[in-house]
């Protein structure tokens, strides 16, 4: 049995019947890290040392019958913005190579806590500013649907849906402030889920955004997802955003789906640069729901859904300016272009256009409210393109999240997953939920990834000599 394959529920059954240690776990995913990275290139750090003590340790826990999380002994990836006292932070910038972290983040903490173990940090776009996944400086990571042709991994959370993809370990973290969790989920073929602002503590974690950034999981099926959120979700008095959200478990109790009203907007509302082959993967989905007793329900968007691109564009630049504006002018500092030039975008506006834009987006956030009375989620596609080449790559281009960036304009959740392959290279769909509706969203992904088996496809890695 190849252990990298294997999901979080497979994994805990065979430890706690003794058919598998945290040890053997850990050192095999070891193993194929170091057979792989140097041609994926999604760690920034491998933690070899600590995380072989953490297994032992996992291991010793379990012997002594100890209490034990549903995540316990199970390694994880954490995205490069994750905050760990006394190791070094990048936050995918060549500025950070010696920034060692004074406090650790609540959600490493609470992994922590669960008995995870943490095997290293992945690659990021800089700053996880960019949804393709590039980065100039600190480098890109290798898509691994396509080992000839290096693709974009989708961004910002680029190496940790590499690493996922290429069975680095079965769950890692990344972060979501237009889709940073989705994007890289749908070009790399997993499920990731963006959680509601607030769902998740972001204390010690690098912010692009604090209106908008929310960190995630991304795995290889839905249920991990669910496991690994409520292992983070909740109250945090460091993060007072996390302190209204109703108490929930995910994993143990997910909604029957039939009866549930999805919305399907009309094609005709998406962008001129989709993928047909994407649309109709889309559109397959929705006949796929309405077989599992959904009631798919045709319908418009607010006419300005799709434009909300720009203004959230507006708010991640203006957060980012002030979190970054000290040293974005000086050449000497080693900042992406791209990423420079996205951060300056903030000087063009004007006295009081960023008050102004968080007025219109409250505004917003009431409509849509009142849009989604009528339906429990919505179906859309997660990104209009299969993963490009990187060298035909155009940093400006909306193209990445166009489709993602409306729900974190919003405080919506949302899940992306895939929806099968066109051209040979993952496509996936996404589910947009109301605020705190995460249990929704995954019973639905749930449903359809039992339907379609669409989760179980994997890149071809005998090439890397893996399979």
């Amino acid at each position: 049995m190849d252990l990298a394959w294997l999901g979080l529920t497979e994994l805990k059954a065979m430890l706690d019947d003794g058919r598998l240690s945290s040890v053997e776990l850990t050192d095999s995913l070891l193993a194929r890290i170091a057979r792989a990275e140097p041609h994926l290139h999604a760690c920034v750090e491998i933690y070899a040392d600590a995380a072989r003590a953490l297994a032992r340790a996992a291991d010793q826990a379990r012997s002594a019958g100890l209490p034990r999380s549903p995540l316990h002994g199970i390694p994880v990836l954490l995205k490069d913005l994750l905050d760990i006292e006394g190791r070094v932070c990048t936050l995918g910038s060549q500025r950070n190579l010696n920034r060692i972290a004074t406090q650790t983040a609540a959600t490493v903490e609470r992994l922590l806590a669960a008995g995870m173990i943490p095997l290293g940090k992945t690659h990021m776009t800089e700053f996880a500013f960019g949804g393709w996944g590039t980065n100039q400086w600190m480098g890109t990571p290798h898509n691994p649907w396509d080992l000839a042709t290096q693709r974009v991994p989708g961004g910002s959370s680029s190496g940790t849906g590499v690493a996922i993809a290429a069975g680095y370990a079965p769950v890692g973290i990344g972060s979501d402030t237009g889709g940073s969790v989705r994007i890289p989920s749908a070009f790399n073929g997993l499920t990731g889920l963006k959680v509601t602002f607030g769902r998740i503590s972001l204390h010690g974690t690098g912010l692009l955004s604090w209106t908008l950034d929310s960190i995630g999981p991304m795995a290889r099926n839905v249920a991990d997802c669910a496991l690994v959120l409520d292992a983070l979700a909740g109250a945090d008095h460091r993060d007072p955003g996390t302190l209204s959200q109703p108490l929930e478990q995910f994993h143990r109790d997910p909604r029957a789906v039939r009866g549930l009203r999805l919305a399907l907007p009309e094609a005709s509302q998406l962008p001129a640069f989709m993928d047909p082959g994407v649309i109709a993967a889309w559109q397959a989905a929705a006949k796929v729901f309405e077989s599992l007793g959904v009631q798919v329900v045709s319908t418009r968007l607010p006419e300005w859904y799709f434009d909300l691109s720009v203004p959230a564009g507006r708010i991640i630049a203006s957060e980012a300016f002030a979190l970054h504006g000290a040293y974005v002018h000086d050449p000497a500092v080693p900042l992406g272009d791209a990423v420079r030039k996205r951060i300056l975008a903030a000087e063009a506006f004007g006295p009081g256009d960023y008050a102004q834009e968080l007025r219109t987006m409250a505004e917003r956030r009431r409509l849509m409210a009142d849009w989604f009375e009528g339906c429990d989620a919505v179906l859309l596609p997660t990104v209009a393109i299969p993963a490009m080449p990187v060298a035909q790559v155009e940093e400006a281009s909306p193209i990445p999240g166009y489709l993602t960036r409306p729900a974190n304009y919003l405080g919506l959740c949302a899940l992306a997953q895939p929806g099968g392959l066109v051209h040979g290279l993952p496509a996936s769909i996404q589910i947009v939920g109301k605020p705190y509706a995460e249990r929704t969203v995954l019973s639905l992904g749930q449903a359809f990834e039992a339907a379609t088996g669409f989760a179980r496809q994997r890149p071809a890695l005998d090439g890397l000599g893996l399979s």
